[in-house]
């Protein structure tokens, strides 16, 4: 124990210096796991010997923590209600990049087999195993990295769509096909026969790992159950995890013991299993997904450091050629089969030759694999883990750049409309200017509209206006051609801040020659409520709003401050609904950030009273509070 807490204190240290100098790799376009792995290649026996193979055999634990969390990631990432809308593309295309990619790279890579030095002796059957193995990791993408790329591209649409689909649902079946592969591979390789009672105790085995996965998200679910400080929660699914593992191997020598043979749960499986049934059948996705996405990071950085760590740059450079060979062989397979997912699901035809670009990138899933291959065969896993690293390590270099290509392709990419539209924002008309009206200008330009203020009196003091990003214009005489020449047909809002009579005539022409959806009418006598409201205009009357305002302040300061965005680092937005996806969900099933409040639902010109179980139709106007960042992204999400 002694000595594991020296090795542990020494490798973190070094894990703290690794991420400080992959941050470095990322100012040159490099990949942070690239950044990680190769520091931890120079800190490892190969160069510095700063982590020699003691350490890595000691740390081992480290590994297995890390993978636990790896699965949970890819299991929260796997939430069934996100993918209803694309699901026969999703079905389809994911039969093809794993069934296709695992049966051509198993032959592949067998006929390759001769040139592959670590499998060139091996017997005829080792090499098919081996192929095997190999192949399944080849399925293996990086569901962190696409999501990665689409938040970046702000990418939304049919492909998009479909290639966070499968990469999910991928990372969540090759682990079982793993399963698979990884038993008939020791069956074989360890000299042991593949019959009935083989086929039986696997199909346990998976059925057992299955079941503990249901139970396992039983378990998950407890620490959110209580109201506990949100690291404690961290560190007991991070101790859950490990759990997992341990018990897994405690089920192993426990069964080799007493019945000569050992049981093989698959804690992957498992841990995956426990996620997925977490994020789809509990009230606690959105808060375990946020603990996973905050742990995730010094997760990656201890896992990818030690593997690193345990690599030989001798042989990497030995393998380098074949590797590149390799990554050839994948990256052709699964343009075929990206070919195959599009004609059989009758995508869009221009997706044919580029479907296959979301998924070169590999990072989590795949590198775990291929440290649980390399912990079991200590006759080539070295070789073998070095072999699909530097595949790895290349097609995170490759991946993100051609998927970013392939989703400004399809127009997916939502990058350049978000920068014209900071160019050319919402736009509001105000008319009157007055000390008020500048006010409401200069706040409406702070938070990136456009504002045109309209003067129809000589004696407005348009000298008080110092801001030059609000339009001034002056009308000579108030009428219909002269509002209609304001270009408010185009506007957001349009508010009116002068005499009654002059406010109705600006409303009723609105109303009835250009139809703006929002009039905003500061009213001057009560009297004339009710035909201003037969315009559908939304009335202020400043002295009962003052009251009003006093009123709520008095009862609930906390939440009429949110309201008024009296903290900086809130704001409100109103989304209209044109996600076919979010058509027909509940509130309590949509994904919001924690930070994100709805506060009411339109539909129709209609407010409704929304609760948990309100479904969301097209085209409802979705009122919300929120962080700036965090409302930008649900505005992605809802909008097409």
């Amino acid at each position: 124990m002694q000595e594991i807490i020296i090795y542990l204190i020494g490798f973190l240290i070094i894990a703290i210096a690794a991420n400080e100098i992959a941050k470095r790799f990322q100012k040159i376009h490099f990949p942070l796991i690239t950044g990680l792995i190769i520091t931890g290649v120079i800190a490892g026996s190969s160069v510095l010997n700063y982590i020699n193979k003691d350490a890595v055999d000691n740390l081992q634990f480290l590994n297995d923590i890390a993978l636990a969390i790896i699965a949970f990631s890819a299991g929260s990432e796997l939430y069934l209600d996100d993918l209803r809308s694309r699901i026969k593309s999703i079905k389809w295309n994911s039969i093809w990049q794993i069934g296709i990619v695992f049966i051509i790279s198993t032959i592949a890579i067998f006929l390759l087999a001769s040139y592959i030095p670590f499998m060139a002796s091996f017997a005829v059957m080792t090499k098919l195993v081996i192929a095997m193995l190999m192949a399944v990791i080849f399925v293996a993408s990086s569901p962190s990295s696409a999501i990665a790329v689409i938040t970046e591209m702000r990418a939304n649409g049919p492909f998009t769509k479909t290639a966070m689909g499968v990469t999910v649902v991928k990372d969540v079946l090759v682990i079982i096909l793993f399963a698979i592969v990884f038993s008939m591979a020791k069956a074989v390789i360890h000299g042991e026969a593949i019959g009935i009672s083989f086929i039986l105790i696997l199909i346990l085995e998976l059925a057992l790992s299955f079941g503990l996965g249901i139970v396992l998200g039983k378990i998950l679910q407890i620490p959110f159950d209580y109201n506990i400080n949100k690291h404690i929660k961290a560190a007991l699914v991070v101790l859950i995890g490990f759990s997992v593992y341990l018990f897994a191997n405690f089920v192993a020598k426990q069964t080799e013991l007493y019945f000569h043979h050992p049981l093989i749960l698959e804690p992957l499986l498992i841990a995956i299993i426990g996620s997925f049934m977490l994020t789809n059948y509990s009230k606690h996705k959105i808060e375990f997904a946020e603990i996973i996405e905050e742990i995730s990071p010094i997760i990656y950085v201890i896992f990818f450091t030690l593997t690193g760590a345990a690599l030989s740059i001798q042989t990497m450079l030995g393998v380098l050629g074949i590797a590149v060979t390799l990554f050839f062989v994948r990256n052709t397979v699964m343009f075929l089969a990206g070919i195959g997912g599009v004609i059989t699901s009758k995508d869009d035809k221009r997706h044919r030759f580029i479907a296959w670009m979301p998924y070169v990138t590999q990072a989590g899933v795949g590198l775990g694999l291929t440290t649980v291959v390399a912990h079991e065969f200590a006759d080539f896993g070295h070789e073998f883990e070095t072999i699909i690293i530097a595949i790895i390590v290349i097609n995170q270099l490759v991946g993100p750049p051609l998927f970013k290509w392939a989703i400004n392709y399809v127009n997916e990419s939502h990058l350049k409309h978000d920068v014209s539209k900071k160019e050319d924002p919402r736009f509001a008309v105000i008319f009157g200017v007055e000390n008020q009206s500048i006010a409401l200008a200069k706040q409406l330009v702070k938070h990136n509209w456009k504002v045109i203020m309209v003067s129809c009196h000589h004696e407005d003091t348009i000298q008080d206006i110092d801001d030059d990003k609000i339009a001034i214009k002056t009308l000579k005489q108030l009428d219909k051609k002269a509002v209609a020449d304001l270009d408010i047909a185009n506007a957001h809002a349009v508010v009116t801040m002068l005499t009654d009579d002059e406010n109705y005539f600006i409303a009723e022409t609105i109303y009835e020659f250009i139809g703006t959806r929002d009039i905003i009418v500061r009213l001057n006598n009560r009297a004339n409520f009710d035909k201003f409201h037969a315009l559908n205009a939304l009335i202020i009357e400043p002295a009962l709003a003052m009251v009003s305002l006093l009123d709520h302040f008095v009862r609930s300061p906390n939440a009429t401050s949110l309201l008024l965005g009296m903290d900086e680092s809130q704001d409100t937005a109103d989304v209209i609904i044109t996600n076919e996806d979010i058509h027909g969900m509940t509130l309590r099933d949509l994904r919001l950030p924690t930070d994100v409040i709805i506060l009411s639902v339109k539909r129709k010109g209609q407010m409704i009273i929304s609760h948990g179980f309100t479904r969301l139709r097209l085209n409802d106007v979705v009122t919300m509070v929120g962080s700036s960042e965090s409302l930008e992204e649900v505005s992605n999400r809802f909008e097409v």
